[in-house]
């Protein structure tokens, strides 16, 4: 067994030639579905859901008021 090349490893990852992490550590140009902070995910994912939340609320509550 032989190890890969950057290039296989790349084709391996999906990533083809185009990976733009570089060396030493930069990432910058890799995202994750267009977000470049994959740690923001989960607190807009959150922030959605509770604005989901007060509207559903919102709408029940006047639904009430109305009956």
């Amino acid at each position: 067994m032989r190890d890969l090349t950057m290039s296989e490893i790349g084709f391996v990852s999906g990533a083809g030639d185009d990976c733009s992490g570089g060396s030493g550590g930069d990432s910058s140009g890799n995202t994750y579905g267009g977000i470049s902070d994959p740690a923001s995910v989960g607190n807009e994912i959150i922030s959605f859901y509770e604005g989901l939340v007060a509207a559903t609320s919102y709408m029940i509550e006047r639904v009430a008021k109305a009956l």
